[in-house]
Order: structure tokens, then C-alpha cells, then sequence
């Protein structure tokens, strides 16, 4: 059988068990202490009254004759029951100086000694004690009777204990009320606030409010994925290291509390995050990224800020660029096969109808032909990489009717680009700027790109693509490499993202891109890259 464990107390359980103990102990004391203060003080109010009683009766001339009476008890009795009843004191004893008493409430009493201490009073002072009688326990105040300078008498007034503890059990109980609803008051407030407490906390206790917090970062230190959480006014509340590596954030530099538009990120990007509207799946580049953009605000009656989450495509992006690539080369492919089928089927004829040599110089001058344009390409451009992206987006381009060649000039030998500049940026410069120039040469007057590659000085690659289309327009130079540009309609793959790659690919190598206009009248695109390491500064916006 399994024994149920009980749940620890939630936070806001405990908080409240701590307030609600606080409080009662606070209360509990300032009770006592105000209960011991104020017997204390009622002790004293007591022994100050009962010296006023006291001396009042000393000094009083009726007090006087009496006592010079034969029996002073019959004039003293009824004046002391007077004083008494009219000065709520609780006896008013007149003696002799040797303490034989003359009057007390218990006329028993009267004629037997005093009990109580007079030394001071015989010696001319007034002095209060505590001291237990026949009444028993009482605060006392003695004081002599004077005739002149003899000292003829003793007056002691007293007020008992138990009468001053009703007094001050009076005032505790009235305390003890005001306490009791101190205390209750002060367990609403606590509950107040703690049930707001618990509801922010969700129920959770200490320990796990800790192990969530420790599960928080973990996730975020673990994630590859950017989160950039911005409050209302789209300052940084929380970023993670992922984040921070796809914004290209330096991971010492403090940026909690900045705002975004303080952070250097290009102006689209920056644009996305200040939107106050989401955002979903949009498509981003910084200086040397792809990424995917999704804003989600947060709401609670009012915008309370907004939860970013980047993913980097960058690979991903280069993968479906070579993707198209292949697929271009597979859709060549198949029409040069049905292209070679029909030269076959025609050299099977001939040699059908006879005629063997024709058969063989038809034969012979296709080889020839596709020859002539390996060797053409290999001997200008031996690295293997651009070489084979030529070769196929020449194909590509002959299949739209679009007449691909390779300049004379070009020259790239085997072995010169370093590693530093990989051929996955060579495919991704060389063929989005083929593969634009043959969309605008497509369907003019005799459709034709040029392509040069060639090294300057062994410092510099250049390479340059011309195309025989409408050209640039002088406008739109400037925002020609800006991602989101196009001519062209928009397709399933969003657009204008292909001069953007090429621009990012370029200035992450420390490159220049440029546009001209081509001798034959369309553009002109040129990518300067160094073959040799340099020291690359971006600027805010990525630019180099």
C-alpha cells in the first residue's frame, strides 16, 4: 500500500502561516507588555491616590480635634467610613503614634496595632508600600498627623491589589479586543495579498518556483533557437545565448534594458520587432545570416511587450538554392536526353537509308559540338566547383532559349581560392546572378549572358555576369540588393531573396557588389571578393 505524501505548502501557503504567526506574536506581545505596563501604572496611580487620601485626612482640623479627644474613635470612625466611601479607597486607618488604631473598616480591628511599617511616617515623612493587612495585599501610604511640630498621629489609605488587577483585567480585556481585531485585520490584508501571490505563483512552493527557475535557464543556455522577449515600451527584457549569437550580440555585452533599435540590426529586421502586430514566419538577413522572424505580443488588458523567436535558415536557404539548382540541371538533363534521342533516331535512319558516312558526320559533329564546350569552360575556369556550375547552368539556360557563354578573358586555375571562401558561397554568388541574368534575357532579341571569372593579382576574384535584358533602372540601384526587392511576381518561395543572398555572401567575405550597365544594354553584376584574409567591419545595418 502506498502512503500518500502530503504536497509541500505552496509560497504563497507558507507566506501566509509566516504573516499570520508574526502578526499573532506581535500582537501577543504588545499585549503583555501593555498589560505589565499598564499594571504598573495602575500600581502607582494607586499609591498616588492613596498619599492624597492620606495627607487630605492628616491635614484636616476636624482629624485634629478629635484626637485631642477622650475617644477619638467616636468622631473618627464615621469621618473615616466618609472618606472612604467618597474617595474609592479601600480603608482609611487613623492611629496613634504608636500604631494603635483608632479606625478601620472592620471595627474589630479598632484599639489593636497597625500592620504595616511607620518608622518613616513617626520620622516626619509620607511614604506608599506594599504590604499585606488584615484587607490583605494593598498599596498604602502613611503619613503623620502634626500638631505643630509634635507628631500627634499616623493616617495610612490604602486601595487593595485585587481591586487594581480588576482595574487593569478591565483594560486587558479591552485590549485584548483591540488585538483580536488587529489580529484579524491583519489576516485579511495577508490573505489579500497572498491569494494575489498564489495566483502569480500558480500554487507553487519554494522549492519549486527554484527548480523551475533552474529548468528556465537551462532551456534557455540549451536552446540553438534565438528568444528576445522586449516589454512594452520593445526594450530587451530577456534574451538567450541563441538569440544572441543570431542577432550577432556580443555575449559579454549587456543589453537588457536597451531598446531594440539601439542594438545595430538592419533596418527590416528592426522593423519586425517594433511591429505591434505579429509577425509569422518572415524572412530576415542580417550581415551574415537567413532568418526566420515569428512576434507574438503579450496581453493582460493592455500590451505588455512581445516574445521573439529567431530560427536560422541560412543552411537551410543554401540547401534549397542548390536544390533549384539541381533541379534546373535535372530538367535540362531531360530535355537534352530527348534531344539526344532524336539525334539518335536520326543517325539510325541515315544508317537505315544507307548512308553510313553522313550518319557518322552528323554523329561526329554533336560530339564535337559538346566537346568544344567542356573544353571551352575547363580550359577558362579549371576550378571544379564553377566549372560544373557552369557547364550545367549553361544547359539550363540553352533549355529557355537563352545563349550562356563564358568570356575569353576568364581564368581561374585549379587550387587558387582558399578555404576561406567556400564553394557553397561560389554557387550561391555565381548562380543567383546567372539564374537572374538569364530570367531578364529571356524572351528579348537574340537572349544572351556573358559570364567572366577570372583572379586579379592572386588577391582578387571577380566575378562578373552581363545579360542582354531591359537593364536596371538608375532608380532601384540602391535597393536592388535589399531582401524583399523583385521585378518579378511573387512566388511560393517569397521574393527578391536572391540578390539579397549574393549581397550577404559577398560582404561576409569582405567583397563588393556592384551593378552596371552591360556593353550589349542590359545590367552589369559584379562580385569583388579577396582571395586573401581581411579584416571585415560591418557596419549597424550589415553593410560592409
Amino acid at each position: 500500500m502506498r502512503i500518500p505524501v502530503p504536497r509541500p505548502r505552496s509560497l504563497a501557503g507558507q507566506l501566509f502561516a509566516m504573516q499570520a504567526v508574526l502578526i499573532a506574536v506581535v500582537v501577543a506581545g504588545y499585549a503583555l507588555f501593555t498589560f505589565v505596563s499598564n499594571r504598573s501604572q495602575a500600581e502607582d496611580a494607586a499609591g498616588r491616590h492613596a498619599t492624597a487620601v492620606a495627607r487630605s485626612v492628616a491635614d484636616s482640623p476636624s482629624v485634629n480635634s478629635a484626637i485631642r479627644t477622650s475617644d477619638p474613635s467616636a468622631r473618627l470612625q464615621p469621618y473615616a467610613e466618609a472618606v472612604v466611601r467618597d474617595t474609592e479607597v479601600d480603608f482609611v486607618t487613623i492611629m496613634d503614634p504608636r500604631g494603635i488604631r483608632w479606625t478601620h473598616p472592620d471595627p474589630g480591628q479598632i484599639g489593636l496595632v497597625f500592620q504595616g511599617n511607620t518608622a518613616a511616617a513617626l520620622e516626619g515623612r509620607t511614604f506608599t508600600e506594599t504590604y499585606t493587612g488584615t484587607l490583605g495585599p494593598s498599596v498604602r501610604a502613611v503619613t503623620p498627623i502634626r500638631d505643630g511640630d509634635r507628631i500627634v498621629g499616623l493616617v495610612s489609605a490604602g486601595i487593595r491589589v485585587e481591586q487594581i488587577s480588576q482595574r487593569a483585567q478591565g483594560q486587558l480585556t479591552a485590549l485584548l479586543a483591540v488585538a483580536a481585531g488587529a489580529l484579524g485585520l491583519g489576516a485579511v490584508g495577508t490573505y489579500v495579498i497572498n491569494a494575489r501571490l498564489r495566483r502569480h505563483t500558480h500554487g507553487m512552493n519554494a522549492d519549486e518556483l527554484s527548480h523551475m527557475h533552474d529548468y528556465h535557464q537551462a532551456a534557455l543556455h540549451a536552446v540553438r533557437e534565438g528568444l528576445l522577449m522586449l516589454d512594452g515600451q520593445y526594450r530587451v527584457a530577456l534574451i538567450n545565448d541563441g538569440g544572441r549569437v543570431l542577432l550577432g550580440v556580443d555575449q559579454e555585452e549587456d543589453v537588457v534594458g536597451r531598446s531594440v533599435a539601439e542594438l545595430g540590426l538592419p533596418a527590416p529586421l528592426t522593423g519586425a520587432l517594433l511591429a505591434s502586430e505579429p509577425r509569422v514566419d518572415e524572412v530576415h538577413l542580417t550581415a551574415d545570416r537567413v532568418l526566420v522572424v515569428n512576434t507574438s505580443p503579450v496581453t493582460g488588458g493592455q500590451r505588455r511587450g512581445s516574445v521573439v523567436t529567431l530560427r536560422d535558415v541560412t543552411e537551410l536557404q543554401s540547401l534549397m538554392g542548390e536544390l533549384d539548382s539541381e533541379r534546373g540541371f535535372t530538367q535540362a538533363l531531360r530535355s537534352q536526353a530527348h534531344e539526344a534521342a532524336n539525334r539518335l533516331h536520326t543517325v539510325v535512319s541515315l544508317i537505315e537509308l544507307g548512308r553510313a558516312e553522313e550518319a557518322v558526320d552528323f554523329a561526329t559533329a554533336e560530339l564535337e559540338l559538346a566537346q568544344a564546350l567542356t573544353d571551352q569552360v575547363v580550359a577558362a575556369v579549371s576550378e571544379p566547383v564553377l566549372a560544373a556550375l557552369l557547364l550545367g547552368k549553361t544547359a539550363q539556360a540553352n533549355e529557355r532559349g537563352v545563349e550562356l557563354v563564358v568570356s575569353p578573358d576568364s581564368r581561374i586555375d585549379d587550387g587558387l581560392l582558399p578555404d576561406s571562401l567556400p564553394a557553397r558561397d561560389l554557387v550561391t554568388i555565381l548562380g543567383n546572378l546567372i539564374d537572374n541574368a538569364v530570367d531578364a534575357a529571356q524572351g528579348g532579341v537574340r537572349p544572351r549572358v556573358t559570364v567572366t571569372a577570372l583572379t586579379k593579382d592572386g588577391s582578387e576574384l571577380i566575378l562578373r555576369v552581363c545579360d542582354t535584358g531591359p537593364g536596371v533602372d538608375p532608380d532601384h540601384t540602391e535597393e536592388l540588393f535589399r531582401r524583399g526587392f523583385s521585378t518579378k511576381p511573387s512566388g511560393p518561395g517569397g521574393r527578391g531573396l536572391g540578390l539579397a543572398l549574393v549581397s550577404q555572401a559577398v560582404s561576409r567575405h569582405g567583397g563588393r557588389l556592384s551593378v552596371d550597365s552591360a556593353p550589349e544594354g542590359g545590367a552589369s553584376f559584379e562580385a569583388r571578393l579577396p582571395l586573401r584574409s581581411v579584416a571585415v567591419v560591418r557596419s549597424p545595418g550589415g553593410a560592409v
